[in-house]
């Protein structure tokens, strides 16, 4: 499959079946739109309808459907960037489930944070785990 080789490292880390879900969009995509960023985009929304990020990897979400706003927002595909999303961050999750994945990733402070604030927090932790794990 071409989409294993384009894999991104988050998801080298994660279950197969998050790696299934990426290539198998990904290469989909590229039949129909050409190799390119558009293809990885179209991959990546496909991962995270059904998994969040966590740290450095994607872990499965207790329910499908959209991880933020911008996702669910059908006019989202017209503008360009990722202003407005949650990096990967279920941030539709309830504020529990964000408290609680604060909490197994040591985020300092979450007992006084507010959700949008907890989804900033692991959205942060995440990017920082991802750079990391690159080096």
């Amino acid at each position: 499959m071409p989409g294993t080789r384009e894999l991104p490292d988050t998801l080298r880390r994660s279950s197969k079946k998050a790696q299934r879900t990426w290539i198998k969009a990904h290469d989909s995509a590229v039949e129909q739109y050409g190799e390119g960023e558009r293809a990885h985009r179209v991959a990546m929304a496909a991962v995270k309808h059904t998994f969040e990020k966590v740290g450095d990897h994607w872990e499965a979400k207790d329910g499908k459907g959209p991880s933020d706003a911008r996702a669910a927002d059908p006019d989202a595909k017209k503008r360009k960037g990722s202003k407005g999303t949650a990096g990967g961050v279920d941030a539709n999750a309830t504020k529990d489930h964000l408290y609680a994945q604060a909490r197994r990733l040591g985020v300092e402070g979450r007992s006084r944070m507010t959700k949008s604030e907890l989804v900033e927090a692991l959205r942060k932790e995440s990017g920082e785990r991802t750079s990391r794990a690159r080096r």
